[in-house]
């Protein structure tokens, strides 16, 4: 889909983020009220920004678009399959979740400074999970896990490297959250791999964001 060298850059600016991320969270966590505007329209611009360079690298390359975006509907029973599908693997990525336990106690402690309080921030929470359904699932299942599948000849490697990957970009919220993500990640990877879409992994992925958000305060 692209030269190696861009899947190489892609994932020294992902691992960049991640880093000042992890930075930026241990610093938020000491604020009695961090600024979650701030926090929220930086991640939602970072998002799009890391999706517009793979995008272009891709489009240098020669490759579709669509590759990466998963292809557009062509009739309201694809959509509603793909409806569908992100809703019973959000069904399932909650119940792996609170199977392992990232939710609750010290999990919530890590990243209770992330939580929206009050109309506008939960406007921006919606925002901020749309952008990340569609930015991460794009990246790592649209793009890395192709680009990865290619390069080692193997779909479980493929798999397993981006949601490794994805795990570790989430590190700013623990180890043990983070470690669950990766899981998550993993299942998507199999998701978009068995679909030849990313469309459902997204639509799940926006869903379980915004009601967690949401559940959580």
């Amino acid at each position: 889909m692209a030269a190696p060298w861009h899947t190489v850059f892609i994932l020294a600016v992902i691992a960049t983020l991640a880093y000042w991320g992890k930075l930026r969270a241990d610093q938020m966590r000491v604020v009695l009220n961090p600024d979650r505007v701030k926090i929220y329209e930086r991640t939602i611009l970072s998002e799009w920004l890391v999706l517009a360079v793979v995008l272009v690298g891709v489009w240098l390359n020669g490759s579709p678009l669509f590759a990466v975006l998963g292809d557009r509907w062509h009739s309201g029973r694809q959509f509603f399959r793909d409806v569908g599908i992100g809703l019973l693997f959000l069904i399932a990525s909650i119940m792996v979740t609170s199977m392992l336990g990232s939710h609750g106690g010290t999990g919530d402690k890590v990243t209770w400074f992330l939580l929206p309080q009050g109309k506008v921030e939960m406007a921006l929470w919606v925002v901020l999970s749309v952008t990340a359904g569609i930015c991460e699932e794009a990246v790592y299942r649209g793009y890395l896990q192709k680009q990865f599948m290619a390069l080692t000849k193997s779909a479980p490697a493929g798999i397993l490297i981006p949601a490794l990957a994805f795990g570790a970009a989430h590190s700013y919220q623990g180890l043990a959250r983070a470690s669950t993500i990766g899981v998550l990640g993993a299942m998507a990877g199999i998701l978009a791999h068995w679909c030849h879409s990313v469309r459902p992994g997204m639509i799940s992925h926006v869903l379980q964001d915004v009601l967690g958000g949401m559940a959580r305060h």
